[in-house]
């Protein structure tokens, strides 16, 4: 049964809006997940009229990677949905108006808006009595820059909203393969004996990315590498590697189980942050055969000796008896090599002494999980390689599991649609809780408080390379590699 509810994209004539969220609700129409009588609201102050909203709406719907093609008597049919709705969301008069048109249905309200407005937004709401037990609210990160921080947004939402009517998106946990770890985990016998200390030699996870702070730099310069992608889809990623099995298939199960790894994350501070982290700061350089500028030199700069992060890598450690002694090696930046991320299960070298051979050439078994751009699993195998030589030789193998070829008749939504369409149905299994995003302030403000306190510097790297060399330090010294980029 589908669930009545109306859903309102305050901030819907940004750049958001358009690129995601309207493509996503137009998909998840077509495939007939939303109810009859469920409007969606674009409200935003009138940059529009209502063609020319409707005739954007379109074209970045056309142009999304997710919609294969728009059928134009089923957009025909969306567009009865779609209301342009002019006003401001921080005015109690405007919204009144807004409940007025839509009736006693619940209504869904993400916030496509700055943090620094969410207060007023919801102030306004209570005044004018839009909140009812069935309505919920979407926020968008950053919500803050540090615990402090964090704890003055969520304290705003509070006042108008219980945490069950909260759901603070990471795109990230919308993903299919990031879906998928669950399954893999849980669902498979032969991985779970084998998830644990006793196995696994070391955990990676990398989200690098090909492009500069594109038109962002204010933003970015306030933020960085760690907090911008450590602080939530990074430490979600170890979350969903590290956890134990939930008691139920339940939303705060799940998040109990995850707030119990953040709890666990050794803290790192001024005592270990200079042997524990590498930051980094790309420079020009060239990426898919072009080149770019550096980071102090990008068109809309406004600090040339600017030392905000645009790399980060970091080697973490779970201190609870599953994952004891295990190293979490962690890394995210700009200007890499090509747009890549995903997630290394080391193992760790077999036994092998029945035949004189390197034991270093068999220390290969690794799951890899790709994220982005093609997801998919592979498994790395260790194989004799055929033929009548007296020489005893082995290769590497990998099992490729392709998402897109192996479920070709299914096609893969964005994680908005996935997102959106738990929204509506409540379920915040994918969400995350105030306490979870505490716990993984705490543990990042104790890093930022170390890079302070050690005046750690950041370390140039060309565009497109992957990363500085201290970074290759981190794990090198450990006897370890990175996983290459593809």
């Amino acid at each position: 049964m589908l669930t009545t509810c109306n859903i309102v994209i305050v901030g819907g004539e940004g750049d958001l809006a358009f690129r995601k969220l309207y493509p996503a609700l137009y998909a998840l129409h077509r495939d007939q997940l939303l109810a009859d009588c469920t409007k969606v609201v674009g409200f935003g102050r009138g940059r529009y009229d209502r063609e020319g909203f409707l005739d954007n709406m379109l074209q970045w719907t056309r142009d999304s990677d997710y919609i294969d093609g728009v059928d134009e008597q089923c957009w025909e049919r969306f567009r009865d949905r779609v209301i342009h709705f002019k006003g401001s969301a921080t005015e109690a008069d405007d919204l009144v108006r807004l409940k007025q048109e839509l009736g006693d249905d619940d209504i869904v309200f993400f916030l496509s808006t700055p943090p620094t407005i969410f207060a007023p937004i919801c102030d306004a709401m209570g005044k004018a009595g839009v909140v009812s037990e069935g309505t919920r609210l979407v926020v968008e990160k950053p919500l803050g820059f540090s615990l402090e921080s964090f704890g003055e947004i969520n304290d705003t939402l509070f006042k108008t909203f219980d945490e069950h009517q909260i759901y603070r998106i990471d795109h990230y946990l919308g993903k299919e393969t990031v879906q998928n770890l669950l399954a893999l985990r849980f669902a498979n016998i032969f991985f779970e004996p084998l998830w644990n200390r006793n196995y696994i030699d070391h955990v990676q996870v990398t989200v690098a990315e090909s492009v500069g702070v594109e038109g962002r730099w204010n933003y970015y310069n306030e933020s960085g590498a760690l907090r911008d992608m450590v602080q939530n889809h990074i430490l979600q990623l170890v979350c969903l590697v590290a956890m134990e099995f939930p008691a139920r298939n339940e939303a705060d199960d799940i998040r109990d189980e995850k707030l119990k790894i953040i709890r666990c994350l050794a803290p790192i501070d001024a005592g270990n942050v200079q042997a524990c982290t590498v930051r980094g700061q790309y420079a020009g350089g060239s990426v898919d055969n072009q080149l770019v500028n550096g980071y102090t030199d990008e068109k809309d700069t406004q600090d040339k000796h600017s030392d905000t992060e645009t790399f980060v890598a970091i080697k973490a450690h779970i201190d609870n008896n599953r994952w004891a002694g295990v190293p979490f090696y962690l890394r995210t930046g700009k200007r890499m090599p090509n747009r890549y991320s995903e997630i290394v299960i080391q193992f760790k070298p077999v036994v092998f002494k029945f035949i004189d051979i390197d034991p270093n050439a068999i220390n290969n078994n690794s799951l890899v999980i790709r994220l982005q751009p093609n997801e998919g699993i592979e498994m790395n195998l260790m194989n004799k390689v055929p033929g009548l030589s007296e020489e005893f030789s082995i290769q590497n193998v990998g099992l490729n599991l392709s998402f897109e070829e192996a479920f070709e008749e299914h096609r893969s939504p964005s994680a908005y649609e996935r997102l959106l369409l738990d929204v509506t149905r409540g379920d915040q299994t994918l969400f995350m809780r105030s306490d979870e995003l505490r716990g993984a302030w705490r543990w990042v403000d104790g890093i930022i408080d170390g890079w302070k306190t050690t005046a750690q510097r950041v370390k140039k790297y060309k565009a497109g390379a992957a990363g500085p060399d201290d970074a290759l330090g981190l794990i090198i010294r450990d006897h370890r590699k990175w996983q290459d980029f593809e």
